[in-house]
């Protein structure tokens, strides 16, 4: 396999981080993006076609000639972009439309675990107002409310002030319908990112996210505000539980469906004070940032890995990885997550760090280029300094010394990712 013509789709740094890896890969020719951002047009070719139109991002494929498409965001697959590409004979990356169910409702994937036997939360539907102080009698605070519809990682609400949670409830059954109240689960996250199709599966290091805005994991939750790889929380002993009650009861029935998965099935874990994991959710795409700092894990190629999945030959593929530990350290406009000032000028993003066995880079998200050529912000998670080194307190500390050396203003960044690790 070589010479590959890969488009990816999507415009943030997990979006930066594929394109990156893919074009230091062997077996791929050229990268295109779309619409992609700042830094994926200094690697590759930008395309301005939204993730939201199916018709537009096919006609790009055929018209690039594109070998395989890599989906980023979870909106397009559950939209069915991976079922029209692959009517066109094209191969994505990225399950088909039924597969993303998954994600795109987490009522349907806690009634797949629920049949799996697969450890998860307990679940309360709650479809009219009445019911909520009857719902929430059912629990022990904090409470755990969940709009099922795909929210871009920001539809959970974690709270142990009842009036709180009673609020989000019924918001929720206003805007939906209906709404989830899920058990509290304790102990400690991880994710696990999983390469799967009919054939088998490969697991990519597992890693840990800071949701929370602020130091200390408090504030409100957002996108990702960092992510270290490998988490040591995941052990070996809870890899063996997570594989064989988790990942293998899944991957059972998803390659037994008419339409095989194929793609990236992520799993958000918790794990408890004995070892013992459970399902916080399923999603169906690469994690962000997660994926900041395990594709640079990853030794062997990339494009390869992708292009086995999209085809179903998995198993036949030789996984790879090095023995070094990494982090991302994500960089917010003002205002985020509530209301994200963009158009800022950012100075220093091409800081890096290349000493042998230890190096750090920038991951962009929300950036773009202003017609003059001025690097701006364009998001709320506008960029990220990744570092990687032989161990996790290195690694922190390189991309900490980038991050800090980047300009913006009005911006901000936790100072504690990999605190849980250390």
């Amino acid at each position: 396999m070589s010479g590959l013509a890969v488009l990816v789709v999507g415009s943030g740094g997990r979006e930066h981080a594929l394109v990156r890896s893919l074009a230091k890969s062997v077996s791929v020719d050229c990268v295109h993006a779309s619409p992609g951002n700042a830094g994926t047009a200094i690697l590759g070719t930008n395309h301005k076609v939204s993730v939201n139109d199916i018709n537009g991002i096919v006609l790009l494929a055929k018209n690039l000639d594109i070998d395989l498409v890599v989906v980023g965001p979870e909106g397009p697959l559950v939209n069915g972009l991976s079922d029209r590409l692959n009517d066109e004979g094209i191969p994505c990356f990225g399950p088909n439309s039924i597969g993303a169910k998954l994600e795109g409702s987490k009522l349907y994937a806690k009634e797949i675990m629920k049949s799996l036997k697969i450890p998860t939360a307990g679940l309360i539907v709650i479809e009219n107002i009445e019911r909520i102080d009857e719902a929430l009698d059912s629990f022990s605070p904090p409470w755990v409310v969940k709009r099922d519809v795909l929210a871009g990682g920001k539809g959970v609400i974690v709270t142990d002030i009842r009036l709180d949670a009673y609020c989000a409830l019924k918001e929720g059954i206003e805007n939906d319908d209906l709404v989830l109240l899920e058990e509290f689960l304790q102990g400690e996250e991880a994710s696990v990112l999983v390469v799967m199709d009919e054939s088998g599966y490969v697991c990519l290091p597992a890693s840990q996210d800071h949701k929370r805005l602020l130091d200390g994991d408090v504030g409100p939750n957002t996108g990702g505000m960092g992510a270290y790889a490998p988490a040591p929380i995941y052990t070996p002993a809870v890899e063996q539980r997570t594989i064989s009650e988790i990942i293998e009861p899944m991957h059972h029935f998803l390659r037994n469906q008419d339409v095989p998965y194929r793609g990236c099935l992520y799993v958000g874990l918790m794990i408890n004070s004995s070892g013992a994991p459970s399902v916080v959710e399923y999603n169906v795409r690469f994690g962000d940032p997660e994926t900041q700092v395990t594709l640079p894990l990853i030794s062997s190629d990339l494009g390869e890995l992708l292009m086995s999945c999209a085809k179903g030959r998995i198993a036949s593929y030789n996984f790879t990885t090095y023995p070094r530990s990494s982090a991302t350290v994500v960089l917010a406009s003002e205002g985020y997550p509530e209301k994200s000032i963009t158009g800022r000028k950012i100075f220093g993003s091409d800081t890096n760090i290349d000493e042998g066995e230890i190096y750090a880079f920038v991951h962009h998200a929300g950036t773009s280029k202003s017609d003059s050529g001025e690097l701006l912000s364009n998001g709320g998670r506008v960029l990220a300094a990744t570092g990687i080194a032989p161990n996790l307190i290195t690694a922190i500390d390189a991309a900490y010394e980038v991050i800090r050396s980047v300009e913006l203003e009005g911006s901000h960044y936790r100072n504690d990712i990999g605190h849980r690790g250390l």
